[in-house]
């Protein structure tokens, strides 16, 4: 089941993230999501199995460029390959797309999962070294709104 984030989600999404470093995550990036949690969340969701939390990711919005942003990705290692991030990912899609101001869907991630984005359709735009952490470089992809 797919739901709004609350604030009470927050240790189980903290400890998610957690569970994805060093994998996906540096440990530098813990406290930028806590404050992303605090004080940036517009769209956030999160994916439940048996009242589990097993996956969450969000949506920011940026009206005068017309534009969202995909945002935090992040799935249960012990869920991930089981299409979990990609009904999570199309969820979000399909919300952003209900909404007609919003014309380019932009996702900003690493080297590691960049492939997984190009399977649901987005572009690669840029790449830039090291821009999140050590070893950790942005991938900058985009999409069209399809509404």
């Amino acid at each position: 089941m797919i739901r709004k984030y609350s604030n009470l989600d927050k240790p189980k999404i903290i400890e998610l993230l957690r569970k994805n470093t060093p994998e996906y995550f540096d440990s530098s990036e813990e406290k930028d999501f806590e404050n992303y949690l605090d004080n940036e969340v517009e769209d956030y969701f999160v994916c439940e199995i048996n009242s589990e939390i097993i996956g969450a990711g969000g949506i920011n919005y940026f009206t005068e460029q017309k534009l969202a942003r995909i945002s935090w990705d992040m799935i249960d290692p012990n869920s991930q390959g089981n299409g979990i991030g990609k009904k999570l990912t199309q969820y979000r899609i399909s919300h952003i797309n209900e909404n007609p101001n919003i014309e380019t869907i932009i996702v900003r991630t690493t080297q590691l999962v960049y492939k997984f984005y190009e399977k649901l359709g987005f572009k690669l735009e840029r790449v830039e070294k090291d821009y999140w952490a050590k070893n950790f470089d942005l991938y900058l992809m985009k999409m069209l709104n399809k509404n």
